[in-house]
């Protein structure tokens, strides 16, 4: 130990303050622990500063400037529609910048401790926690890790200033003129459709056979189907990355399809075939934290890892790489810490994707039901046959109800649809809740919204469907 490296004390060490992170942070500080928290970036991780946040607003504004070139059914004309993508960033970054210092205040009125540093464990009571200029020792009755993940980098795809990551794109200081996504999941498809709005050409390449693959390919195809719409989309699937070559101004992708090697010409590659968690540079070695194959902490139902006072939250624990799982996980772990029966049960958690149309899903697919041998009902309602899609000129989608054929009760959904994205929380409800369609029919909701498709969606799920033909 250095001399005059006194150990800091305190209760609960949270490492890492993106959306798991701060919010564990948060609720281990109302539950009366003293909560130091540490973070090697800043405040709000890849979602707020990189992720989630920034790229929404990138999704938005690409949005803005479509429906400003392509309103002449509605009457609406403008001539010479044009983008300051440097405004655009600016725009963006404010977003970010609110959120960020939010983040900030709710940490500060909560008395959690920032601390500015990378932390590496020396025991399982004690990290050092070090920065540019110096190192402290901070002691600890438990610690929370929530490092988070990075993209995934190919061999043969090294990132440079014209191979990007998800990062990268979103940082752009100009709308590309030609733009090649290797990887159709969810942040390709979504930054490839943002890039495409504001005038981009773009080529997708997929591996598999179809692009967002963890979703319904009766949802997936809606997707695939508007981008190819566009004009200026390409999809490639079951297609091969094999290399790049950079030059001054831009790179030459080569990639397989069907036995047949191609190249394509564009500014840019960004690379999004996945995260990698962040557990290989915090010495959990040093303490017998165990990680799967994967660099994944392995974790019981409250967190907890194999050294028992010391949990792991968010991406690198197992499940999807999602914001709102590392908060709900973020929740439950200082819980825990506090002596309290809480524990994660994932079947009430949506993903999203910001595509167009938006997909949402929640709790069991009307496949992973029947794999299960649970009976059910899977009821659909298209979003043509609501009156607030139809004055919003987005009448393209469905919602899918999976209920329990014995009861009625609600275990699973799916939407795809204007508006998906908050629509399916009240699905999620009603999964965690308990909730059958009956309930849900039987609850007004408010005339015209897109809201009213869920109560129609479950009219249809008890049999008794209005406004479409049984």
């Amino acid at each position: 130990m250095v001399v005059g490296d006194f150990p800091i004390e305190t209760d609960t060490l949270v490492i890492g303050a993106g959306p798991g992170g701060y919010v564990a942070a948060i609720r281990a500080a109302q539950l009366g622990q003293k909560v130091t928290i540490v973070e090697k970036g800043t405040l709000g991780g890849v979602c707020l500063n990189v992720g989630c946040i920034p790229s929404k607003a990138l999704i938005n504004a690409g949005h803005r400037f479509e429906n400003a070139k392509h309103s002449e059914d509605m009457g609406i004309k403008a001539e010479n529609v044009t983008v300051d993508f440097t405004k655009v960033q600016e725009w963006k970054a404010s977003v970010v910048n609110k959120l960020t210092g939010g983040v900030q205040g709710l940490l500060k009125g909560n008395k959690v401790d920032i601390v500015k540093g990378e932390a590496y464990f020396v025991d399982s009571n004690s990290v050092r926690v070090m920065d540019d200029n110096s190192a402290q020792t901070y002691t600890f009755k438990n610690a929370i890790l929530a490092t988070g993940s990075r993209p995934i980098e190919l061999p043969t795809f090294k990132y440079t200033d014209r191979v990007i990551n998800s990062t990268g794109a979103l940082a752009l200081k100009e709308v590309p003129k030609k733009l090649v996504v290797i990887g159709g999941g969810y942040i390709g498809t979504e930054l490839g459709t943002a890039y495409a709005n504001f005038g981009t050409e773009v080529v997708i390449l997929e591996g598999g056979d179809e692009i967002l693959p963890g979703f319904e390919k009766q949802m997936s195809s809606l997707v695939k189907r508007n981008l190819k719409k566009k004009g200026n989309v390409e999809i490639h699937t079951n297609a091969l990355a094999k290399g790049v070559e950079e030059k001054s101004d831009g790179v030459t992708v080569t990639f397989e399809v069907k036995g047949e090697e191609k190249t394509v010409d564009a500014d840019y590659v960004l690379v999004t075939v996945g995260r990698r968690p962040n557990t290989d540079e915090l010495g959990l070695e040093q303490v017998g934290v165990e990680l799967t194959d994967r660099g994944v902490v392995k974790t019981d139902k409250q967190c907890r890892t194999s050294v028992s006072n010391i949990y792991a939250i968010g991406d690198i624990v197992d499940g999807p790489p999602l914001a709102h799982k590392a908060s709900y996980e973020g929740k439950i772990a200082a819980e825990a810490i506090a002596g309290e029966p809480a524990e994660i049960d994932y079947l009430g958690i949506p993903a999203v994707v910001f595509s167009e149309p938006e997909l949402a899903t929640v709790g069991y697919t009307e496949a992973e039901a029947k794999a299960e041998g649970i009976e059910i009902v899977a009821a659909k309602f298209p979003f043509a046959a609501n009156g607030r899609a139809l004055s919003l000129d987005a009448t393209d989608g469905f919602m899918k109800m999976i209920t329990r054929k014995e009861d009625g009760l609600v275990i699973g959904a799916q939407i795809a649809g204007v508006g998906a994205s908050d629509m399916i929380s009240e699905l999620s409800l009603a999964i965690e809740a308990g909730v059958t369609a009956e309930d849900i029919a039987m609850t007004i909701h408010a005339h015209p919204t897109l809201g009213e498709i869920t109560m129609e969606t479950a009219e249809v799920a008890i049999g008794s469907p209005i406004h479409i033909v049984k």
